[in-house]
């Protein structure tokens, strides 16, 4: 390590305008609503991870483990430990698929759909008690910047 001071590069002053410190303010604001949400789904005796698989699955039925990593952006060892703790609880099935050995579809036991129910009426009351305040334009406004940044961390990705 040498003890050579680097090139000085100009320091943004910090506001608003600064994308580092608009970086710092999300990942803070993120770090701070997933916990919260992560006290909620405790009360109903689930992990953000295991509800991820459970509402994902609210949303498309019979994808298989393998499907399931892709949407959530996990691999699909980490899916796999989900599943048969799930399966275990009595919340998801898995289902043979004809003429595939080796996948299996996954859905949701009745008692998943109704935990799965429970914790999307948590989320949903927990954005409408945060987000859900905000005038409706500036919520508006934020979906645009999302959006924009999501596509753009897309291309970067692809690079």
């Amino acid at each position: 390590m040498s003890l050579t001071a680097a090139p000085r590069t100009p320091v943004p002053d910090g506001g608003s305008e600064d994308p580092l410190r608009v970086w710092f303010r999300f990942i803070r604001l993120n770090r701070r609503v997933t916990a919260a949400m992560a006290t909620e789904l405790r009360g109903l005796g689930l992990s953000i991870p295991q509800f991820d698989v459970l509402s994902t699955l609210t949303e498309r039925e019979g994808l298989t483990q393998q499907d399931l990593a892709a949407r959530l952006y996990v691999t699909k060892g980490n899916v796999s430990g989900l599943i048969d703790r799930l399966v275990q609880a009595g919340f998801v099935e898995r289902h043979a698929i004809p003429g595939d050995r080796r996948s299996h579809a996954l859905r949701l036991t009745p008692a998943g759909t109704e935990i799965a129910a429970r914790g999307i009426a948590a989320q949903k009351a927990y954005v409408a008690r945060t987000l859900g305040t905000l005038p409706r334009d500036d919520i508006a406004a934020f979906e645009q910047l999302v959006l924009k940044w999501r596509d753009v961390a897309r291309a970067d990705s692809e690079t």
